[in-house]
C-alpha cells in the first residue's frame, strides 16, 4: 500500500485502516459525500479512497443511489444512536436528558469541521423520489417526535409548539453554517437556552 493510498484511507476513518471493502467503501462515501456534495463524486472516486475499484463497489452496492442509501442509513442510523446514548445515561431524568441534548447541540454548531447537517445536504441534492428521501423524512419526523417526547417529559406545557421552534432552532443553525457564515450559529445555543427556560411547564407558574 502506498503513503498515498494509507494517507487516503487514514482521512476517510480518522485513523486506522477499514479492514472489509464494503466498510471502507461506505466510509469513504461518507466522507467525499459531506465534503463535496452527492452528486459531485463518482464512484470512481470513491473506489479510489476506499483503495479498491469500481467493479467490486458495484458488487456490494449495485448502483450509486443504493449507496447514497446506505449513507443516508448510516448517518440516521448515528443520529439516533446519540438520543440513545443519553436516554441510557439519564433514563430516571427528563430533565437531564434535556440538558445533554442541549450540550451536544452545542457541541455540534461549535465543531470546526461542521459544515451542515449531512442528510439535509443530501436531500437537497436528491430528486423527490430518491429512495434515499424516504429515509431522510423518516429520520427528521422521528428527531422532532423524540423532541416533543422529551418537552413533555420535562413537564413543558406545549411540547408540540416548541419543538418546532428548537427543530427550526438547530436546522436553521447547520444551514447557517454550510453558507459560510457560523457567527449566528454560535450563538444558538445561547437562544436555546433560554428559550427553553422561558418556555411555560406544567406545575410552575
Amino acid at each position: 500500500m502506498s503513503t498515498a493510498q494509507s494517507s487516503k484511507l487514514t482521512d476517510v476513518k480518522g485513523g486506522g485502516v477499514a479492514s472489509r471493502p464494503r466498510e471502507r467503501i461506505l466510509a469513504a462515501a461518507k466522507e467525499l459525500f459531506y465534503r463535496h456534495g452527492v452528486n459531485a463524486v463518482g464512484v470512481e472516486a470513491i473506489a479510489d479512497a476506499a483503495l479498491t475499484n469500481k467493479m467490486t463497489l458495484y458488487r456490494h452496492f449495485k448502483s450509486k443511489d443504493e449507496l447514497i442509501v446506505a449513507y443516508a442509513r448510516e448517518l440516521a442510523a448515528e443520529g439516533g444512536a446519540v438520543w440513545q446514548r443519553i436516554d441510557d445515561a439519564h433514563p430516571e431524568d427528563p430533565q437531564k436528558r434535556l440538558d445533554a441534548w442541549v450540550d451536544y447541540v452545542e457541541d455540534i454548531l461549535k465543531n470546526r469541521f461542521e459544515r451542515g447537517c449531512a442528510l439535509a445536504n443530501a436531500a437537497v441534492e436528491l430528486q423527490p423520489g430518491h429512495p434515499a428521501r424516504t429515509v431522510i423524512e423518516s429520520y427528521k419526523k422521528q428527531k422532532r417526535e423524540k423532541l416533543v417526547a422529551l418537552f413533555a417529559a420535562a413537564r413543558y406545557r406545549d411540547p408540540d409548539p416548541l419543538a418546532d421552534e428548537v427543530f427550526l432552532l438547530f436546522e436553521g443553525a447547520r444551514i447557517s453554517i454550510q453558507c459560510g457564515d457560523r457567527g449566528p450559529a454560535l450563538r444558538v445555543s445561547r437562544v436555546l437556552r433560554q428559550l427553553l427556560a422561558n418556555a411555560p411547564r406544567r406545575g410552575r407558574r
